[in-house]
């Protein structure tokens, strides 16, 4: 048990709840050396405590002591000695050039390295590039700096730290700062109850699983060959679900970069190898580019049976159109779509403002006011009204205070693990009282993170008069499509929405500037709107004079 902290301490008594945390949830993942780490950092003095969690905290591993100023640790040299007795710092590494002009100033790096008259004129990146022939082999910073009167601090325990971080978040978005954050109340979380046995991964391997991944992403970020890219993630056993869906994606953008230097047999080898989202249809027009169309056209029938969702079915159908002319195969008819109803405006062309505001002022009422909605109006009102079932606490959904949503949001099985807790909030639609609980979630839900409210778009007066104008079983359809493929229902919905409250009726508006034209998901939005009767338009807008 940790001795109570004073207030400027916060951060540390911070760091102390996550590790408490680690230790009761991962104690079994943890290897000796981690579990020697924290046993000697939670006996060293709190000031050496709070040094090397600022340090843990800021960007970097290089740090400058005379930027290591912090009132409540004092001297940084004397709370620094146990750190370097640990080796969890070191004071003699040697800095390349660009991690040493990371440290310095641009009058700094003048006067150590060069101050040639035409030099002050350089910016700092420019500086450095200039001066990397030069100096291209790394050294310590008093070879740097001869006569400088201050030191530099290399953090050694990067790799360690990062994965507490990840065995705590189960992701690297995020890190320490969540805490203040919270605590400062800029963030908010919903309270979910939490157990022991509430953690992200299974086993150790799946951290090193993770880890290994994500090597592999930065090298393939940093433009390293694929193939050695895949060297590293070949052999790699991802059979956690969200570790396998990882792996697809990065082969997925494999195989993308691949297609994109034209080497399509490797493209096509990628896709072949993918179970990620859209790797089926990137195959299909592959083997097109390749001359193949037969094949294509097997490929683009077993996809056409049973779509991964609505996007594959939308482009598979104009791919099996496109083959079919090509191999002289019949053309199935097809019953053509009900086209939306038109606006067409002619306005003159405002500054500083988008396209979709300039409509928005031009057709508001004071008996019908518009509203620039777009994806926000929909899901805040599903988020609302199924608050309850989206923050259930399912096993492996929720592991730590500060989730934003459920951790299996966009996995395949994220409806039916709730499907009974997602009737029960829709079945106030059915019932009437679906108007009342958004309202009381509103209220005291206020300002939580969710993955689906967007409270800075969700004024009340929006609020009150979506739920008087919108009908039940409109709102119904739209949540229940939602669910259908969250990730990629949860955007295309039309730009603006209009309200007549005193005939409680609505209509959508979607809005396309000067050559602009319906992207595919706003067009399957319009298709659906079109089949369940909702009112929604598409304007079309010329500016005066262009």
């Amino acid at each position: 048990m940790q001795p109570q902290l004073a207030p400027c301490f916060y951060y540390l008594s911070n760091f102390h709840q996550a590790l408490s945390w680690l230790q009761e949830r991962y104690g079994d993942f943890l290897s000796e050396s981690e579990h020697v780490f924290l046993q000697q950092f939670l006996a060293m003095e709190t000031t050496s405590q709070a040094l090397l969690v600022r340090m843990i905290m800021r960007r970097g591993s290089n740090f400058r002591l005379s930027k290591l100023d912090y009132v409540e640790i004092g001297c940084t040299r004397i709370a620094a000695q146990p750190l370097l007795d640990a080796g969890w710092i070191r004071h003699d590494a040697e800095l390349s050039l660009a991690e040493l002009f990371n440290l310095l100033r641009k009058d700094e790096a003048l006067e150590h390295l060069g101050n040639r008259p035409l030099q002050k004129s350089l910016k700092k990146s420019e500086l450095l590039e200039q001066l990397a022939e030069q100096y291209a082999e790394p050294r310590h910073f008093a070879a740097w700096c001869p006569g400088a009167d201050d030191q530099v601090f290399t953090l050694t325990i990067d790799a360690l730290c990062e994965r507490l971080r990840l065995m705590f978040f189960g992701n690297l978005r995020q890190d320490w700062s969540e805490f203040a954050l919270a605590e400062l109340g800029i963030f908010r979380y919903e309270r979910i109850k939490l157990t022991p046995d509430s953690r992200a991964f299974r086993h150790r391997a799946d951290v090193d699983c993770y880890l290994q991944l994500q090597r592999s992403l930065e090298l393939f970020e940093a433009g390293k060959p694929i193939v050695s890219v895949l060297q590293q993630i070949g052999a790699l056993a991802c059979d956690t679900p969200f570790l396998a869906a990882r792996r697809n994606k990065l082969l997925f953008r494999m195989g993308q970069q691949l297609e994109r230097t034209a080497d399509l047999e490797g493209a096509l080898a990628f896709y072949a190898d993918c179970l990620y989202t859209g790797a089926r249809l990137r195959q299909i027009r592959v083997l097109e580019r390749l001359g193949r169309q037969e094949p294509a056209y097997r490929l683009a029938n077993q996809a056409a049976q049973a779509p991964e969702n609505d996007a594959e079915a939308q482009a598979v159908e104009r791919a099996l159109a496109r083959l079919g002319r090509q191999l002289g195969h019949a053309q199935p008819s097809k019953a053509k779509p009900v086209a939306p109803a038109q606006i067409e405006l002619c306005l003159p062309k405002p500054k500083g403002q988008t396209v979709e505001h300039a409509v928005k002022n031009h057709l508001s009422e004071p008996d019908g006011p518009v509203h620039y909605v777009e994806n926000s109006l929909i899901c805040s009102l599903f988020g609302l009204l199924c608050w309850e079932a989206i923050f259930a606490p399912i096993p492996g959904a929720f592991f730590h205070p500060f989730h934003s949503g459920p951790a299996d949001l966009f996995s395949s099985d994220f409806h039916p693990r709730r499907a009974e807790l997602f009737a029960a909030c829709l079945a106030h639609l059915d019932s009437g009282t679906y108007q009342q609980v958004i309202r009381n979630n509103y209220v005291d839900k206020f300002g939580i993170q969710s993955p689906f409210v967007f409270w800075s778009a969700l004024a009340p007066p929006l609020l009150e008069q979506a739920l008087d104008c919108m009908p039940a079983a409109h709102l119904k359809a739209w949540f229940l499509r939602l669910l259908q493929d969250i990730k990629a229902n949860r955007s295309g919905m039309p730009d603006l929405i209009q309200f007549w409250p005193a005939e409680q009726r609505y209509r959508m508006i979607e809005v396309k500037g000067p050559g602009d034209r319906l992207q595919d998901n706003q067009r399957r939005w319009l298709a659906f709107c079109a089949e369940h009767g909702m009112p929604v338009d598409v304007c079309y807008v010329q500016w005066v004079n262009a």
